[in-house]
């Protein structure tokens, strides 16, 4: 494994409640507090979700800023179902993509929101496989 494949993390307790602070052990590497019961920071499940919509975001960006679309706004609302019983993993997951910029149509929002969620995100590809994952578009 080379190094550029590696990611490393250390989480700890932080004495209180299930509140964890935790980074990357990276040069730059600003912390984070994890709430189990989000109350003080987003909770794990919470993590994942805007972790998923980040990864998915980033590649939709960068397919579109290499398709000569000069953008002006990108955002991503997602919804995460989780099973009623444990372990209480995501079931499915809804995005809504909001993109606005020059020389966008439709049919570049699509490849690009596409290409990402159903290839290149590694976030989605390290969930379950049966995972149900869904999108729409709004061209603003």
């Amino acid at each position: 494994m080379t190094a550029s494949n590696l990611r490393t993390a250390h989480l700890e307790w932080t004495g209180s409640g299930m509140r964890f602070r935790g980074a990357g052990t990276g040069p730059v590497t600003p912390a984070v507090e994890i709430d189990g019961d989000g109350e003080t920071g987003p909770s794990p499940t919470l993590l994942l979700l805007l972790s998923a919509a980040a990864c998915s975001a980033s590649d939709v960006v960068l397919i579109l800023t290499k398709g000569r679309v000069s953008l002006r706004r990108v955002a991503v609302d997602v919804q995460g179902t989780r099973r009623e019983t444990d372990p209480r993993r995501f079931v499915k997951i809804r995005y809504r993509f909001t993109i606005a910029g020059d020389h966008l149509d439709r049919a570049k929002a699509e490849r690009a929101v596409k290409l990402s969620v159903e290839k290149y995100c590694s976030v989605m590809h390290t969930l379950a496989p049966d995972l149900d994952v869904a999108y729409d578009i709004a061209l603003e």
